[in-house]
């Protein structure tokens, strides 16, 4: 009577793995969770599959110890280096909150991020419009030094010829006296 309990559970625990493999699968393909949270949520459902397929080599006494494996299936063992992910605490944000409870505080931290990228959006375009007038001051001015240039180098052209007059005049006034 206690080997049929155990196949029938067997039984149920892999048709429950196996509808949450499908109801995973739907959430992920709807966007009803993120892809990250699918590819944890994968892991765990791969790790019971592997554990559903070691009680059941362990009910039909196949492998080399199955008291071991019973023993190491029971209090959680660690498996090279890696935990067992059902007895991680979880964490002060989310104890006691329900599924619906962790899906509004998830919409309402995307919320305010949206908010904080709204407002580092709106501070990117002030700056942006500062830098496009920047330089709209900076080729106005460019045009200014340039045309000043013009006139420096002009006035420096008739400042030479100026000069050579003078020296001519000079010149003639020393000759005549």
């Amino acid at each position: 009577q206690l080997n049929v309990i155990i196949r029938s559970l067997l039984q149920s625990l892999e048709e429950k793995i196996d509808r949450l493999k499908d109801l995973l699968l739907r959430a992920v393909s709807t966007h009803q969770i993120t892809q990250l949270e699918g590819d944890r949520r994968q892991n765990l459902v791969d790790d019971l599959l592997t554990r559903q397929k070691q009680l059941q080599a362990s009910y039909r006494n196949e492998g080399t110890e199955p008291d071991a494996i019973r023993s190491s299936l029971m209090t959680g063992g660690v498996k090279r280096g890696v935990t067992n992910p059902w007895l991680l605490e979880e964490s002060e944000e989310t104890r006691g909150l329900g599924f619906d409870d962790i899906r509004q505080q998830q919409r309402r931290i995307i919320e305010e991020q949206d908010a904080g990228l709204d407002a580092l959006s709106s501070i990117i375009s002030r700056q942006k419009q500062m830098g496009q007038e920047i330089g709209n001051e900076l080729d106005e001015q460019n045009e200014i030094i340039d045309d000043l240039t013009n006139l420096v180098e002009n006035t420096d052209d008739k400042l030479r010829n100026q000069t050579r007059h003078v020296k001519m005049v000079d010149k003639k006034s020393t000759s005549c006296g």
